[in-house]
């Protein structure tokens, strides 16, 4: 089975996390996409945070529950960073190849992770376009150390059998659509 896992906040999940989970689903021949509904991200504030069940309501109201999936499986195994997700999933699931997914908005902040060059030593990942970040994504520090190991776009279909590191950059139509302006748009900013 060949999993992608999108990690994140989802205050709140929206067309653009959909749009995401099914590019990188086609384009890189997954089963399945996981939305990880991150309980509490050490990198965003909690004041402004919807109560995770919340989140996770709005992530379910995206996913179709059969190839995209929402998940509150970071809060069942008490994981809090990336890396320790990725390491106990992979001990829980040994079979499934898993690909973790991420916008060029988080390659960007890749180098600030917790344990970031664990995460790409043991993880193949693919990075999706998000306005404004692309050509920073690509040129910033996590890209250039991590130049031996990408992979041509071509690559995609093969990246969940690839061996770790490995990524890829997936070119494809972007979602403008972000949580932060749906936010402000309901707070009347």
């Amino acid at each position: 089975m060949r999993v992608g896992l999108l990690g994140g906040s989802f205050n709140p999940a929206h067309a653009g996390h959909r749009h995401v989970a099914d590019i990188a689903r086609k384009k890189l021949c997954l089963d399945q996409i996981w939305l990880l509904v991150s309980p509490g991200n050490p990198l965003k504030p909690a004041r402004g945070m919807a109560p995770f069940k919340a989140r996770l309501a709005s992530a379910r109201a995206i996913a179709d529950g059969r190839r995209v999936i929402a998940t509150g499986i970071e809060e069942h195994l008490h994981t809090r960073y990336t890396v320790d997700t990725l390491r106990t999933l992979r001990i829980r699931f040994p079979r499934v190849r898993f690909v973790w997914l991420m916008g060029a908005d988080n390659l960007v902040q890749l180098p600030v992770w917790n344990e970031w060059l664990e995460i790409a030593r043991h993880s193949v990942f693919a990075v999706l376009p998000r306005p404004t970040y692309n050509h920073r994504a690509l040129a910033g520090q996590a890209a250039q150390r991590l130049r031996p190991a990408r992979r041509p776009e071509r690559s995609a279909p093969a990246l969940a059998g690839l061996t770790a590191p490995s990524w890829v950059f997936l070119p494809a139509p972007q979602n403008y659509e972000s949580a932060t302006a749906i936010r402000a748009r309901h707070s009347g900013v």
